[in-house]
């Protein structure tokens, strides 16, 4: 905008926030399972049925998160328990083969 156009008080009007943002109003609703999400949902189950965690790192590698930005979080947090709980179990299965 020119500093003489800003003198003479003709302005203009860059956006309207509620025309350009229409998003405003989509993650309002509650997660799914209990309000906490997929991904934490999961992730308790998880340690009941340790496949649970491999299901949440799958829809997390293929993006799942972008339908809600919310589950991001607990969708990450699969991925690093299954990775942590295969090196486990590698890590025990040649010990138990090898001892």
């Amino acid at each position: 905008m020119d500093a003489k156009e800003n003198e003479n008080g003709d302005y203009t009007l860059i956006n309207d926030l509620e025309k350009v943002d229409d998003q405003l109003g989509r993650f309002d609703k509650p997660l799914p399972c209990c309000g906490c999400g997929i991904g934490w949902f999961c992730f308790l189950v998880g340690f009941l049925c340790p496949l649970t965690w491999y299901f949440a790192s799958f829809l997390y590698l293929f993006k799942y998160y972008n339908k809600d930005p919310r589950e991001r979080g607990g969708l990450a947090a699969n991925t690093v328990t299954a990775l942590i709980f295969t090196v486990a179990l590698i890590i025990g299965f040649a010990l138990f083969m090898f001892l």
